[in-house]
């Protein structure tokens, strides 16, 4: 256990040695810090194998004691991992593979040479100067706050999130603010839950301080289940002891002594960094029993999701916690007044918590003067789909949509035209672009279709489908149904059904009118948030796309030409070289050479036809054919 003096004198300590991360000389052995992300995306891409590599040449150059490496979270640039950083400098060194480590060594760290042709082009001015991440298009306009130590610090490494004022916050809490004094301060800052109801977060905070019992519980709902949506996992992989520390804070304020964190086992990385930050924060007494000499206990547990989307919800979260099956209860009563074991408990979502030290530490107001009148402070977005940039990204709350998309995303790829950007995952929906001028914030995205949701951002181009894309989300949401009311149980079912119906090419323009009269049943009708939001992709697809399904139903085509039924592949004979590729790619022998066609002056052969009736559909043609003489109609 450390004494407050211990944790200052560690604090002033490791400032001084992660000085070198913010550009200015480090104060003690290391010259530089070689920081290598170690977040799910990197290490899928390789990442430990080029850390272990870099040290063994580090020792092989003799400068083993002078340049420390550094794992740590998620920088966010997620498709150009692996991923390392190397400071005072801050060059950016992008897709590294083991073949280049003997470069980057050699001539930037023993000879201080920054291997230009190796670093993210967009750093590298036309001078020749190389500029830090922070400079790029992707960084200009984002603002950390729940990210701010994500790609910074080694998350595994309780000093190095002291040396950031990591348990500051806890120590001014208990210190120096009564639990009300804290509530208020949550209040006044304007917090909302970044979960995706967007509930103010003070106000939750108040109902639970009220509720009169001698138990009562801090939950983290760490179970994030949309499709492409990545945000909690990387703040529990980079910045694991910031949620901790505001959970402690949390049950100061509404006087519990014991909290959760619900996370997806699927999450493996965040579960070992969560739980070396429990064993350390034990062990250094900010978490555990009399904390800072104070009579204040609190601990936290582990508890690990089977991957069911619906325990995302609160009160199924809960009954999952409790041992049983994961099922919605019905409110009221709400969680704060009766929750886990029946006791008072609050639930916020893992980037909630994120905010919370930051809003302790220095202020509320700082906090409000970011975003909007209603939505204040930040919001952090997994950028994915068909653009430029994906990855993790955090703005002010008020961002355009085409801010996010044009400038920070780099845009749509290939030359594509953008079509829609779907956020709020399953329960969310689709935004055309003439919405894409829409400051973001809760009620924006609400008006037009959408909602926040977690925080999952999936850009379509021309050629997505959007009755397809909402036959996507329907099948997510019928896999996920817990089953326990009818009307998502079997509603969800039914539209899926439809919606098959009309991809398939059999569907009229009845089954259009009775598909959106369904949604609105589902809607009103369902338990829980799953179903009650289940059909807002279907939704708000016929509210700006309508004209797609009505082609599907009418015409029998698919305009994108991505529903295989509607779909046929045809060879243009003035682009066909005859080469004879698609033949030997097609799986089921149905690319053949026109019997009836003329060899044609500069051809070798005649072009090739494809047989409908043989043609699975599959696009291997389309994939290998260089003249781009495959079509679909």
């Amino acid at each position: 256990m450390k004494t407050l003096e211990e944790l200052a004198s560690i604090r002033d300590e490791q400032r001084q040695k992660m000085a070198v991360r913010h550009g200015n000389p480090a104060n003690d052995q290391y010259t530089r810090h070689v920081l290598i992300c170690g977040g799910t995306g990197c290490t899928s891409s390789d990442s430990p194998r080029i850390r272990a590599i870099l040290e063994d040449e580090l020792k092989a150059n003799g400068i083993a004691d002078r340049v420390k490496v550094i794992q740590t979270g998620c920088f966010g640039l997620c498709a150009l991992g692996p991923i390392m950083i190397v400071y005072p400098e801050g060059t950016f060194y992008s897709r590294v593979n083991k073949d280049e480590i003997h470069e980057i060594v050699t001539e930037h760290l023993v000879k201080g040479n920054i291997v230009k042709h190796l670093v993210y082009q967009e750093t590298v001015h036309s001078d020749g100067t190389v500029a830090p991440l922070s400079g790029t298009n992707f960084y200009k306009k984002q603002l950390r706050v729940a990210l701010r130590n994500c790609g910074l610090i080694n998350p595994e490494c309780i000093d190095e999130y002291i040396g950031t004022d990591g348990y500051l916050a806890l120590e001014k809490v208990l210190k120096t603010m009564t639990s009300q004094e804290v509530i208020d301060t949550v209040l006044a800052s304007g917090l909302r839950g970044r979960g995706g109801g967007g509930f103010p977060t003070g106000r939750k905070w108040q109902f639970a301080a009220n509720s009169v019992s001698d138990k009562k519980y801090v939950v983290c709902n760490a179970d994030e289940g949309d499709p492409g949506a990545f945000m909690d996992r990387s703040v529990l992989e980079g910045d694991p002891h910031a949620v901790l520390e505001a959970m402690a804070i949390a049950g100061y304020a509404i006087g519990a002594d014991e909290g959760y964190i619900y996370v997806r086992a699927e999450y493996p990385i965040a579960v070992h960094r969560l739980e070396v930050a429990l064993k350390q924060a034990r062990e250094y007494g900010v978490l555990g029993k009399n904390i800072f000499g104070t009579g204040f206990n609190f601990d936290i547990q582990l508890r690990l999701g089977a991957g069911a989307f619906v325990c995302g919800e609160e009160t199924a979260l809960l009954t999952s916690i409790e041992g049983n099956r994961g099922e919605p209860r019905p409110r009221p009563p709400f969680p704060a007044v009766k929750g886990l074991f029946g006791q008072p408990t609050i639930i916020n979502n893992v980037e909630t918590y994120a905010n919370i030290c930051q809003i302790i530490l220095k202020g509320a107001d700082w906090f409000a003067s970011m975003g909007t009148e209603k939505s204040k402070g930040t919001k952090v977005f997994a950028l994915g789909g068909k653009i430029t940039n994906t990855g993790l990204v955090e703005i002010p709350m008020g961002t355009t949509l085409r801010e996010i998309i044009e400038e920070i995303g780099g845009g749509v790829p290939n030359g594509k035209k953008f079509k829609a950007a779907q956020t709020g995952g399953p329960s969310g929906g689709c935004i055309p672009a003439s919405h894409l001028d829409t400051p973001i914030d809760y009620d924006n995205l609400i008006a037009i279709g959408s909602m926040m949701g977690s925080g999952g951002l999936i850009v379509m181009d021309e050629d997505n489908c959007m009755v397809d894309i909402a036959k996507f989300f329907l099948e997510f949401t019928v896999d996920e149904s817990c089953g326990k009311c009818t009307p998502c149980r079997m509603g969800t079912v039914r539209l899926l059904e439809l919606l098959n119906k009309i991809t398939d090419g059999n569907g009229t323009l009845e089954d259009i009118d009775r598909l959106e009269h369904l949604c609105y049943y589902i809607k009103s009708a369902s338990l829980c948030g799953l179903g009650q939001t289940a059909p807002n992709p279907v939704l708000s697809t016929l509210k700006y796309f309508r004209n797609e399904y009505v082609a599907h139903v009418v015409d029998k085509k698919c305009p994108a030409g991505v529903c295989k039924k509607l779909m046929t592949l045809n060879i243009d004979p003035d682009k066909c070289i005859g080469c004879k590729v698609c033949q030997r790619n097609c799986p089921v022998g149905a690319i053949q050479i026109n019997p009836a066609a003329e060899v044609k002056p500069g051809k070798r052969l005649p072009y090739l036809v494809i047989d409908t009736q043989k043609c699975v559909k599959c696009g291997a043609c389309i994939s290998g054919c260089k003249p781009k003489a495959i079509y679909k109609a």
